[in-house]
């Protein structure tokens, strides 16, 4: 079965073929010559694999019907266990970066799968995502020429039955990375009063933000409530950590929420020293606030480097007057709070942060009102996760478009996925079931893993070098006693310990790992 749920014709003569190679599919075997090329040929496979050679479990890689643009497409796949490489050689390139892009589909489940550019002794590659929708997903990968030559690999190790399917391959002049390389950390301090304890993958006791920031993570996200009852990211501690962030050399992204206390697309109340207050004192409110942490955060030598104004706004901000209900007043608050970050530093880049990352139809809607009305900013943030938002091609078909209509860059503002099911402090965890998991990633550090690595390469396949990163939202809040969800409730549990990238003993998760992303 090769992704569409139906055997080619010929799949079964293919099939036996690879059964009576499976022996050859259990060793890695050496490449074989390659005749050169100049340039990338027949990259949709509508003329088979004319152009391309094949090592390995050869009958495992054919073109079939079924392609993304063009009728055919390359597969991978066999009734047994094959591992398998369909390559192209080229030679004669001018030297210089390439980026190397494949629409790609997968069953998920080999034991490695990738996309790979490779130039003397430098290889980069990037692993093809489980595709539990049938859609389509475009992933790249960049690496510098020398010497005039490159080969293009299709990797596939797989298990009896996985399928991998490949087209519409380019080879073009240019590189691919990520610069937002992030976490939320906004529980940290707490946690960290409370006696929460971090370690090093060895075991050693240690700062979380130095275990995070030699594991490659780049930018610290912080979220500011104006008034919050258990006194925690409130402006002083924000500060304080802030001091923590720039020490490592990381960046800081502050997140204002306008509240003393969580908001999301369902819940925008208004802090309680600012209840009462008309639409004009509100964007006064929003101005001095804004203005006020982030001079703070100047005086003391740690500038922000991008702010939210506001925090997952579906609905608007300050219910009810700046609900999307009444765009005018809306508009007015987030220029309210733009013009004042970039009063304090007109370096600071601007983000408006939506939930609901695959929703395409809301942040049209939503940002084309934005424009309309002139409410200044520079990036696009967006909340998405997996067990609730959509499939990855939903999140990549609404990031292109967004990129394309607004000219600006993009990010993923939060994302998280569960490395166990089972609670740690006895609470209800709000992913603890299997039957909310995202197909193809299992509840396990290595599917914790996967899924970091993958939204990564989804953000950084945005056309233009739109894409500029992820963080993970709240990489540090781990089960500690006192530390729960509801800052006004001390006996409140921890609801989000299973999907922390740190383990129930304060150790890294796998996913840790993944901020070595490109």
């Amino acid at each position: 079965m090769h992704g569409n749920g139906t055997f080619s014709s010929g799949t079964t003569r293919r099939a036996a073929l690879a059964a009576a190679l499976g022996g050859a599919a259990a060793m890695a075997l050496p490449a074989r010559p390659a005749s050169a090329a100049s340039t990338l040929t027949n990259g949709g496979f509508e003329s088979g694999t004319t152009g391309w050679s094949t090592y390995g479990t050869s009958a495992a890689s054919f073109a079939e019907a079924g392609g993304r643009t063009g009728s055919r497409r390359l597969t991978h796949w066999s009734a047994s266990a094959y591992k398998v490489e369909t390559y192209q050689y080229l030679t004669g390139l001018t030297n210089g970066t390439y980026t190397l892009t494949a629409w790609v589909r997968s069953s998920g489940g080999q034991r490695s799968a990738y996309l790979a550019l490779k130039s003397g002794t430098t290889e980069q590659r990037t692993d093809l995502p489980p595709t539990p929708n049938g859609k389509w997903l475009r992933i790249v990968t960049s690496v510098k020429v020398t010497g005039g030559a490159c080969t293009v690999r299709l990797y596939s190790d797989a298990h009896a039955g996985n399928w991998a399917n490949f087209d519409d391959i380019t080879l073009t002049s240019g590189t691919t990375s990520l610069s937002i390389k992030g976490a939320d950390v906004s529980s940290l301090k707490k946690n960290e009063t409370f006696g929460g304890v971090y370690r090093t993958g060895s075991g050693a006791t240690a700062d979380a933000l130095a275990v995070l920031k030699s594991a490659g993570m780049n930018y610290a996200r912080l979220r500011v409530w104006v008034d919050p009852a258990d006194g925690y990211c409130d402006k002083a501690r924000v500060l304080t950590v802030a001091e923590r962030v720039k020490a490592h050399g990381m960046k800081l992204l502050v997140d204002f929420h306008y509240s003393d206390t969580w908001t999301d697309p369902g819940a925008q109340t208004i802090p309680s020293a600012w209840s009462g207050h008309s639409y004009a004192q509100l964007k006064t409110d929003v101005y001095d606030h804004t203005y006020d942490v982030l001079n703070a955060l100047k005086a003391q030598g740690t500038t922000a480097d991008m702010v939210q104004i506001g925090n997952e706004l579906n609905g608007g901000m300050l219910w009810p007057t700046g609900s999307t209900s009444d765009w005018a007043q809306l508009a007015g608050l987030l220029t309210a709070g733009a013009t004042a970050a970039k009063d304090v530093s007109s370096s600071t880049r601007v983000a408006l942060h939506l939930a609901n990352g695959g929703d395409n139809s809301l942040y049209r809607t939503w940002f084309d009102n934005a424009v309309s009305r002139n409410v200044p900013f520079d990036i696009i943030g967006l909340s998405f996760y997996g067990y609730w938002h959509g499939a990855l091609s939903d999140l990549q078909a609404n990031l292109d478009d967004l990129a394309a209509r607004y000219a600006r860059p993009l990010f993923v503002a939060e994302t998280a996925y569960p490395f166990r099911l089972d609670s740690d402090d006895g609470w209800e965890d709000v992913i603890d079931r299997a039957d909310e998991l995202v197909g193809g990633y299992p509840a396990t550090e290595a599917g914790q893993a996967a899924w970091f690595r993958d939204i990564q390469s989804v953000v950084e396949a945005v056309p233009s070098g739109r894409g500029l990163g992820v963080f993970w939202w709240d990489a540090t809040w781990t089960a500690v006693k006192g530390n729960g969800w509801d800052p006004t409730d001390p006996s409140t549990g921890n609801a989000w310990e299973n999907q922390a990238l740190f383990d129930y003993d304060g150790v890294p998760t796998e996913a840790m790992g993944a901020f070595t992303h490109r």
